[in-house]
Formats: structure tokens, sequence, C-alpha cells
């Protein structure tokens, strides 16, 4: 991590994913509720929850 406390890109998507599954450490849920802003968190969940809604509605349509 820079020494600016911003997060990459690959820390927030697996720091999304690991908090959606109920996985995240509480090392790692420490790190990120110590970053200046949370906006990054936001819209990378945003992003990952519309990817999920968007492929369930392919697989329905699919199967139908």
């Amino acid at each position: 991590m820079s020494n600016d406390n911003k997060p990459s890109f690959v820390h927030v998507v697996l720091s999304v994913l690991a908090s959606a599954f109920g996985v995240q450490s509480q090392a790692n849920y420490k790190r990120d509720f110590s970053q200046t802003t949370v906006l990054p968190f936001i819209v990378v969940g945003v992003i990952l929850v519309l990817i999920l809604i968007l492929t369930l509605v392919s697989l329905v349509n699919w199967l139908i």
C-alpha cells in the first residue's frame, strides 16, 4: 500500500468480496476502516452487486 493510505484496486475488490462472503479477517477489517475514504469500497460493492444481478437474470433467461 502506498504512503498516502490509498488502497489499491485489487485490495478493494478482494476486501469487498471477503466481506460479502463473511470471511473478512479482523486485521483486514481494521485496515479497511482506517482508510481515508470509503468511496472505492462503495463503488466496487455496487458494481459487484450489479454484476451478480445481471448474471442471475441472464442465467434465468437462459434456463427459460
